[in-house]
């Protein structure tokens, strides 16, 4: 090992050192802090609610996101916020993360229908005011949250147990409230399966065009029988398998009505109970629910060989289509990889790929100073310093930045 090669790595050795002591030396006193809590009053419910809000990593103020509403927040959002952080941006879009506490009054709230006796017992806990819940959020709740924070139409429903029963509740009575629904091993057994009577009508006649669902159910079908199979189980008649039944059942319709528009998957996790099934889950549904959303032709893109022509055809493909779901204009990669393709075809010698990189970057994002300066950077490779003042002017209009402005100054020179 030659001698520069050693005193390299012994400089970012020490570096590295320098940076675990400064660390350490401001150390947190938490690892990670999900969810900023808010409140509001609720007319509906006459009482204060309380919920909690996680911005995107990468959040910008001036930029809209889609949401999501994650029932029973203050147990899901991290799980939620977790999943996001390793799939959004390729596979999910980013979003601001709304946690609906359901600490208080959880069964009063999310369940459907009044019942005073469950499984032949007597039943005291208030319940079966779903709809009150359902008027807040819709009517209270997403309303304050559109005039607090940037985020679009495009809204995801997400619950478990009572909350997916909720989350099947809210499908069926006021579908135009959210996009894509996340029912996680929903309670359909709720009040002898009423829901069930309640969807068969709904699903024949309503149009679920551009609504998507993923529905779980956990692999404890019979707690006390483990010879109960997800094959046999419809075939059983006691009440411990009502449960699993009343989800198989529910299926089984949607699959029925499958000409009502409905985007639809249904998962069975065999090793995983009651209280397991969320986590899979929740990764499970937001990468089906958003499975348009995932990139595609990403082998293209990488490829040396692939002409300017088909690039640009992938790049308005992929707009288009992210526009046609969202329902708005959406960019359809990030700024970085277009700066990053550009640069890179800059490198390789393929200026007509790397100009169209850069006019893409500008186009869809338009207030970055960054890339017009890319553009600027561009033609001044190529000589062609009027072109670059032009861009770099515009950089340094938006920025003001006084890097900006030495460049700026440089290209004059240059003319």
């Amino acid at each position: 090992m030659n001698k520069i090669l050693i005193s390299t790595i012994i400089g970012l050795t020490f570096l590295f050192l320098q940076s675990i002591k400064s660390q350490t030396k401001n150390k947190p006193q938490f690892l990670q802090k999900v969810g900023v809590i808010d409140s509001m009053y609720s007319n509906t419910l006459k009482e204060y609610r309380t919920f909690y809000v996680q911005l995107p990593e990468s959040y910008h103020a001036k930029k809209k996101y889609p949401v999501a509403y994650i029932l029973d927040g203050e147990v899901f959002l991290p799980t939620v916020n977790d999943v996001q952080r390793y799939y959004s941006g390729g596979f999910t879009p980013e979003m601001i993360l709304v946690g609906i506490s359901n600490a208080s009054n959880r069964t009063r709230d999310l369940t459907t229908s009044k019942i005073d006796k469950k499984y032949g017992m007597p039943f005291t806990e208030k319940n079966g005011e779903a709809y009150n819940f359902n008027k807040f959020i819709g009517n209270e709740l997403i309303p304050f949250i559109e005039s607090k924070y940037p985020v679009t139409h495009f809204r995801t429903l997400i619950g478990h147990s009572y909350g997916g029963l909720f989350v099947i509740y809210t499908l069926l009575n006021t579908p135009e409230l959210f996009t894509n629904y996340l029912a996680i091993d929903p309670s359909l057994d709720w009040d002898n399966q009423k829901l069930l009577s309640d969807a068969q009508q709904v699903f024949s006649e309503k149009n679920y065009q551009g609504k998507s669902l993923f529905m779980s159910l956990n692999g404890q079908l019979n707690p006390q029988n483990p010879n109960i199979t997800i094959e046999s189980v419809m075939q059983d008649t006691s009440e411990i398998t009502l449960f699993s039944r009343a989800n198989i059942a529910f299926s089984n319709m949607i699959k029925h009505h499958s000409k009502n528009g409905l985007t639809y998957a249904w998962k069975f996790y065999p090793n995983d109970i009651h209280g397991t099934i969320p986590f899979p889950s929740i990764m499970d549904g937001l990468l089906f629910n958003f499975k348009w959303y995932q990139m595609e032709n990403t082998d293209k893109f990488n490829s040396p060989n692939t002409t300017k022509e088909e690039l640009f055809n992938f790049v308005n493909y992929r707009a288009k289509k992210l526009e046609t779901h969202f329902g708005y204009m959406v960019p359809p990669y990030p700024e970085d990889l277009f700066d990053a393709l550009g640069h890179m075809s800059m490198d390789m010698g393929a200026l007509d790929k790397a100009k169209m990189f850069f006019e893409f970057a500008i186009k869809f994002y338009p207030n970055n100073a960054n890339n017009y300066m890319s553009l600027a950077d561009f033609y001044e490779m190529n000589n062609d310093y009027k072109m670059a003042l032009k861009f770099a002017t515009k950089a340094f209009e938006i920025s003001g930045d006084n890097s900006h402005a030495q460049k700026l100054k440089s290209i004059k020179e240059k003319i």
